[in-house]
């Protein structure tokens, strides 16, 4: 995988269960940039995402991510793969019973941090950087979908990774919440890390003038901005 490149598949098969939904997948993201995954609903978008964070395997072809080799990817190896990997949900799956704070010292928990004092910095910056610094005592019921859709992205900037996955990130907002969310996706591309983010609303996608690809009739299409 050249310098820079963080995503690398070539000729690779995407599979859900036993039936293939992507085959000749050649796809290739360098650190900072943003790239929009499009298609419609059942078109292998988030079988793709899924193939790239190590939950389904990738069996034909090759691939890295983040310098793991997906063909060879062991099980013991997919917690260090996301690590590197920040992945951000539609639905923001975050802990009903906690608070703000302590979602994310869960997942810093998870991932080998034991200093309290470590944690509750690193959490104070990620809710810093993601607009909800005053947020950390709240309950997820006592946000709006926007913001807890921030805390899920606060979570996943938490192990400082090199790659943002976003699966419909905004299906479930409204319009001016949904330029909020991808106002702060693309900034976060613009400081160094890769963001790819998967959606069928394609109303926004103009806004940045980033790359575009589709997912259609079981390939990856590279769509060519208008001049």
């Amino acid at each position: 995988m050249s310098e820079g490149t963080v995503i690398e598949l070539r000729e690779a098969r995407i599979y859900q269960r036993e039936n293939v939904v992507l085959s000749g997948v050649d796809l290739q993201v360098r650190s900072g940039e943003f790239v929009y995954l499009i298609g419609r609903t059942g078109s292998g978008k988030s079988s793709l995402l899924r193939t790239l964070y190590g939950d389904l395997p990738l069996n034909e072809g090759s691939g890295q991510v983040c310098g793991f080799d997906l063909l060879s990817l062991k099980r013991k190896q997919i917690p260090l793969l996301r690590r590197r990997i920040g992945i951000v949900f539609q639905d923001f799956q975050l802990l009903s019973d906690r608070t703000v704070n302590d979602n994310l010292f869960f997942v810093l928990r998870a991932t080998g941090w034991g200093q309290k004092e470590l944690m509750e910095r690193r959490a104070e910056e990620v809710l810093h950087k993601v607009g909800l610094a005053t947020k950390g005592y709240k309950m997820p019921h006592e946000l709006s979908g926007g913001e807890q859709q921030r805390v899920s992205i606060a979570r996943a900037l938490l192990n400082d990774p090199e790659l943002i996955l976003a699966d419909e990130p905004t299906g479930n907002l409204d319009p001016e919440t949904t330029n909020g969310i991808l106002d702060l996706l693309f900034s976060i591309s613009t400081s160094g890390r890769a963001v790819l983010m998967a959606t069928h609303d394609y109303t926004h996608m103009k806004q940045f003038g980033t790359r575009v690809i589709r997912c259609a009739e079981g390939k990856l299409q590279e769509e060519i901005p208008a001049p």
